[in-house]
């Protein structure tokens, strides 16, 4: 099996979809699934997670859903708690969780910024603090915070805070791998860019004529000519989880068809 985790345990934070269609965490739960992980579907909407959980269970595999705010830390250490009282052990822990915000610092208030931060940024230091202790006693961890392209471009959104946000993530992501790799603990972040998910229609609903147009011009916007989907994302993930980079940390992975290379 290509890029075994076979018996690993996962836990993923945002597993499921706010709408029909696969979002980035829900095919990461699915794929880690496929190839032998114990899953975690955790998400704010239970019922999102256990959407997850049950195609994962009707396709033969292991999925327990449940119900957390990443941004309190009582519920994070209760999903953290959940697993081991389960399985004993995490060996994966995926921080799938992030809003976006609009506005520049003029239009933007105070409470608005702090939201995204605590959302994408806050809720990747909590899921770390609590599996951190865990994966030190084991000698072993992987990480994967799936941050974003517009950590590193600005684009035409006015995604301000959206964008230093997840520059943050890349930096958390960086330093944890770096104080962490002498001790069996990996961690690497990937950085979609122009991606075909529930969340980005949703997203960006309004700033387009029509979905053609909106399709049309975010596929022009890749030199693939395509967008991205979330499979592309998951099966990123799996590489970043499996022993066959055994030898990767500290990386911000672009999964973008080649953007970042061409600019805007």
């Amino acid at each position: 099996m290509a890029h075994n985790i076979s018996g690993k345990i996962a836990l993923v934070f945002g597993a499921g979809s706010t709408a029909e269609g696969w979002s980035n965490g829900k095919a990461a739960a699915v794929t880690y699934a496929r190839h032998g992980a114990f899953v975690f579907a955790i998400d704010i909407d239970f019922n999102a997670a256990k959407a997850t959980s049950d195609f994962i269970a009707s396709e033969g595999f292991t999925c327990t859903p449940y119900c957390a705010d990443v941004t309190s830390q009582q519920a994070v250490m209760s999903v953290v708690d959940a697993a081991m009282t389960q399985y004993g052990r995490i060996d994966i822990l995926h921080n799938n969780v992030g809003i976006t915000g609009n506005g520049g610092p003029i239009e933007m208030t105070e409470q608005e910024w702090h939201t995204v931060f605590n959302v994408n940024v806050n809720s990747v230091f909590l899921a770390c603090k609590a599996v951190l202790p865990i994966m030190l006693a084991q000698q072993s961890g992987v990480i994967i915070n799936i941050s974003s392209l517009a950590a590193e471009q600005i684009v035409r959104y006015p995604y301000m805070a959206y964008n230093a946000s997840k520059a943050a993530v890349n930096q958390l992501t960086r330093a944890i791998a770096v104080q962490y790799a002498a001790k069996g603990i990996r961690a690497n972040a990937i950085m979609p860019g122009m991606m075909d998910t529930p969340l980005v229609y949703k997203q960006i609903a309004g700033k387009f004529e029509d979905l053609d147009t909106l399709v049309a011009q975010r596929n022009a916007a890749v030199p693939m000519g395509r967008m991205g989907d979330a499979w592309d994302v998951a099966k990123a993930a799996l590489f970043l989880a499996s022993d066959d980079a055994s030898y990767i940390t500290g990386v911000c992975l672009p999964v973008d068809g080649g953007k970042s290379c061409a600019g805007l």
